[in-house]
């Protein structure tokens, strides 16, 4: 399943999410992954361009191809399920599951986990020792 291994790695999901929208150069890419390690970063992308999910343009910049576009849309309904699971565990996200007309693909905050400090006070946290 070479798939799986691809998207399986650090961050290579999210280099996919953030090139939903087009084309980025290295450094803009970088700052939407939150400044992820440029050596990782760097691996990353030759993975992904070895595997022809994104292809390089000629000014530098990263897009999807359309494998990659395929790949993005393969994967809305885990993005979907994501924002349903955060609606979940913050009553406060909305959840817009039920709206079959919905497209949450180019929702930035669409499958968006809530960070443990927005977590309310009933659900459970974890021990920093796990």
């Amino acid at each position: 399943m070479a798939a799986l291994d691809l998207f399986g790695r650090r961050w290579s999901l999210r280099i996919l999410w953030e090139l939903r929208e087009g084309p980025l150069g290295f450094r803009p890419l970088q700052k939407r992954c939150d400044d992820m390690s440029s050596s990782v970063m760097r691996q990353r992308l030759t993975e992904m361009l070895d595997a022809q999910v994104i292809h390089q343009l000629p000014d530098s910049r990263y897009e999807l191809t359309p494998l990659g576009q395929e790949a993005r849309h393969a994967l809305h309904p885990l993005a979907r399920w994501a924002e349903h699971w955060a609606a979940m565990i913050d009553p406060q996200e909305p959840d817009h599951t039920d709206d079959p007309s919905a497209d949450h693909t180019d929702d930035p905050s669409a499958g968006r986990v809530p960070q443990p400090d927005t977590l309310d006070a009933a659900t459970p946290q974890r021990n920093s020792a796990d």
